[in-house]
C-alpha cells in the first residue's frame, strides 16, 4: 500500500490533470494552486524526516530551478530572432517555393519549420509561418485549413529533436539528471528523432491534407489593401525593367496600377496597392519609397537615439478630422507630428479616388483607414489631435540592422552547448544577456518574450514532480507499472510508457506529464533491469506527441481559429501520427541501445 503522502501526491496529481483537461480555470490558476497546496500541505504535514519549511522550500523551488531559468532564457533569444527580422529570409524563401509548385512548397515548408523548431521555440516559429500559410491560401494557393495542422505537426517533430527544442524537453532531461542520470547534450537524440521524422513526413505531406477539410469560406476576411504612391529613386530596381519583369519579382497581391508599355524610369510617381506585408515586401524589393525619405531617416534615428520601436498602426479618419479632402502631400503630417503615412485604405462604399487633379495625390475622405509609421508617442499625438480612431493590433518593425547579429548570439549559444563548452543553462543565459547588452531585446519588454503561463506550469510542474518522487508514489507507481511489464519485451514496455505519458500530455500539460512520467520511467528501469536512458526518452518523446487534441500544446490553439478547425479534424488527423511515431521511435531505440 502506498504512504499518506503518496496517496496525497497522487490526488493531487489526478486533480491537476483533471482541471487542465476541463479548462474551466485558466492554466496560470491551477499551477498557482497546485503550488499553493503542496505549500500549505506539506507544511501542516510533512514528509518523514523533514521539517515544516522544506515543504516551503520544496513547493517554490520550481521558480528558482535551472530548468526555467534555461526556458526563460531561451524565449529572450527567441524573441531576439523574431523582433530583428532574423528569420524573414526563410520566410521569403518559402514564398517563392510556393510560386513554383504548391505541393513542393508544402513539402519544403514542412521541412524548414522542423528545422528552425530544433533550436527555436515553437511558438515562435509557428507564429512567424502562420501568416505566410495564411496569405499564400488568400493568394489562391492551397487552403490553410488543410496546411495548418501539418506545419503544426512538423514543428512539433522539430522541437522533439534537441534537448531545447522544447520547454519540456529541457524539463526531462533536468529531472533526469536531478534523479542522477549524466547530462544530455543538446544533439544527444537527434539522429533518433530525425530517422523517426522521415518515416513520418510523407504522412504529413501526402495524407494529413487529404483528411482535413476545405475551411475556405470560413477562414478570416482578406487583410486590408492600401493604396499609395510609390517614387521611384536613381537605384531602384524599377530603372530600366518593364511592368511584366517587375511583376514576376513581386508578392501576388501587390500591383502598380500604373501600367506602361516601356521601360520604368528614375522619378517616375507610380501609383500602387497591396496588403501591408506585400507593400513592405515590394518596398524592400524594388528599393522604392512611398514616403519622403527625410522623415523615414529621421524616425529611425530617432527611435535608435530613444531606444522606441518603430510600429506601424491602422487609423481611421473620422467626421471631425481636419485632414478630410487634404491629400498626403498638402497635409503636413510628416513635419507636424514626425510620423509617415505608408498608404491608404478606401472602405468599399468609396472605392472611387478623388484625386489632386495637379499632383495625382488621394484625397482623403471620412472613412479613410490610414497606414501609420512611427514611435508609439508621436503616432498617439498625431491621432489625438487629427481625430483618428486608432484601431487595435499594429506591429513592430522589426530592428533588421541587429537581425545578424541576433543570428550569431542563437546560433553560438547553441553551438557552444552542443559542443559541450558550456552547459546549456549557461550557454543560454549568456545568450540572453547579450541580447539585452546589444539591444536585440529590449529590458522594458522582457515581458513580450517570456510567457507566465509557461513559468508557472513549469514552476508547478517541478514541484510535484518532486512531491511524487519524495514521497514514494512514483516508486509505487513504478512498482505497480513493472509488475504489468516485466513479461513484455522492450519494445512494449517502451510504447507502453510512451503512449501512457502521451495521453496525459494530451488531455492535461505536457510539463506536468513530463515530471510525473520522467521518474516513474526511472523507477521503471531499475526494477526490471533496462537502462535507464531509453525510458526516460521514451517520456520525453511521448511528452512531444501531441498532436491528437487542440488542447495539448499551445500551437495547437494557435492554428485552430485560423484554420477553422474542431476536435474531431485533430483527433482523426493525430492519432494515427501518434501510432506511427510511437511504433517506430519505440523500434529505434531499441536498436540503438541494443535492448
Amino acid at each position: 500500500m502506498p504512504s499518506f503522502h503518496a496517496m496525497a501526491a497522487m490526488a493531487l496529481t489526478t486533480a491537476m490533470f483533471i482541471a487542465f483537461a476541463r479548462g474551466r480555470l485558466s492554466t496560470e490558476i491551477v499551477s498557482l494552486l497546485t503550488i499553493a497546496v503542496i505549500a500549505v500541505g506539506l507544511y501542516f504535514f510533512p514528509l518523514p524526516h523533514t521539517k515544516p519549511t522544506d515543504g516551503l522550500q520544496l513547493a517554490f523551488s520550481g521558480f528558482g530551478h535551472y530548468a526555467l531559468i534555461t526556458i526563460c532564457a531561451l524565449m529572450i533569444m527567441g524573441r531576439g530572432l523574431v523582433v530583428t527580422g532574423a528569420l524573414d529570409p526563410a520566410s521569403r524563401f518559402l514564398e517563392r517555393i510556393w510560386k513554383v509548385h504548391s505541393s513542393f512548397g508544402l513539402l519544403m515548408s514542412l521541412g524548414i519549420a522542423s528545422f528552425l523548431s530544433m533550436i527555436v521555440n515553437d511558438t515562435p516559429i509557428l507564429v512567424l509561418l502562420l501568416p505566410i500559410f495564411v496569405s499564400l491560401a488568400a493568394r489562391g494557393a492551397m487552403p490553410a485549413s488543410k496546411t495548418l495542422i501539418p506545419l503544426n505537426a512538423a514543428v512539433l517533430i522539430g522541437g522533439m529533436a534537441t534537448t531545447i527544442g522544447t520547454s519540456t524537453n529541457l524539463l526531462v532531461v533536468s529531472i533526469a539528471r536531478d534523479l542522477g542520470m549524466p547530462q544530455m547534450n543538446v544533439f544527444h537524440f537527434t539522429p533518433i528523432v530525425l530517422a523517426a521524422g522521415l518515416v513520418a513526413f510523407p504522412y504529413l505531406w501526402l495524407v494529413m491534407p487529404r483528411l482535413l477539410p476545405d475551411n475556405s469560406t470560413a477562414e478570416r476576411q482578406k487583410p486590408r489593401r492600401f493604396t499609395t504612391r510609390l517614387r521611384v529613386p536613381a537605384g531602384s530596381e524599377l530603372v530600366g525593367k518593364t511592368y511584366k519583369e517587375v511583376m514576376k519579382l513581386l508578392p501576388g497581391d501587390f500591383s502598380i496600377d500604373d501600367k506602361t508599355d516601356g521601360p520604368f524610369e528614375a522619378g517616375q510617381r507610380l501609383n500602387i496597392s497591396g496588403t501591408h506585408e506585400s507593400l513592405e515586401e515590394a518596398l524592400r524589393l524594388l528599393k522604392g519609397q512611398v514616403a519622403p525619405g527625410w522623415i523615414v531617416d529621421r524616425i529611425r534615428r530617432n527611435a535608435s537615439r530613444e531606444s522606441e520601436d518603430v510600429q506601424v498602426l491602422e487609423m481611421v479618419v473620422t467626421a471631425d478630422s481636419r485632414l478630410i479632402n487634404r491629400t498626403l502631400s498638402t497635409s503636413g503630417i510628416a513635419d507636424l507630428y514626425g510620423v509617415a503615412v505608408l498608404g491608404i485604405h478606401k472602405p468599399e462604399r468609396l472605392l472611387q479616388f478623388d484625386r489632386d487633379q495637379q499632383t495625382g495625390d488621394i484625397r482623403i475622405a471620412e472613412g479613410d483607414v490610414l497606414l501609420v509609421m512611427g514611435l508609439p508617442g508621436s503616432l498617439q499625438e498625431f491621432a489625438q489631435t487629427d481625430s483618428l480612431l486608432q484601431l487595435e493590433g499594429g506591429k513592430v518593425m522589426p530592428r533588421r540592422s541587429k537581425a545578424v547579429l541576433a543570428a550569431a548570439i542563437m546560433f553560438g549559444s547553441v553551438g557552444l552547448a552542443s559542443v559541450g563548452l558550456l552547459p546549456i543553462a549557461i550557454a543560454a543565459l549568456g545568450g540572453a544577456i547579450l541580447m539585452f547588452a546589444t539591444g536585440c531585446v529590449k529590458f522594458d519588454r522582457v515581458g513580450r518574450a517570456l510567457s507566465a503561463k509557461v513559468i508557472v506550469l513549469v514552476a508547478a510542474s517541478i514541484a510535484i514532480g518532486r512531491v511524487i518522487l519524495e514521497s514514494g508514489a512514483a516508486a509505487w507507481l513504478a512498482e505497480a507499472l513493472a509488475g504489468g511489464l516485466q513479461y513484455m519485451p522492450p519494445a512494449a514496455v517502451l510504447a507502453a510508457i510512451m503512449l501512457f505519458v502521451t495521453l496525459l500530455t494530451n488531455f492535461a500539460s505536457n510539463a506536468t506529464a513530463a515530471t510525473v512520467g520522467t521518474p516513474i520511467a526511472f523507477n521503471i528501469a531499475n526494477q526490471l533491469g533496462l537502462p535507464q536512458e531509453p525510458l526516460i526518452l521514451a517520456v520525453l518523446f511521448g511528452c512531444n506527441l501531441c498532436y491528437a487534441t487542440p488542447i495539448a500544446y499551445q500551437t495547437n490553439m494557435l492554428i485552430m481559429a485560423e484554420g477553422g478547425y474542431s476536435f474531431g479534424d485533430y483527433l482523426r488527423t493525430g492519432l494515427p501520427l501518434v501510432l506511427i511515431m510511437v511504433a517506430t521511435l519505440s523500434g529505434l531505440l531499441v536498436l540503438t541501445y541494443g535492448m
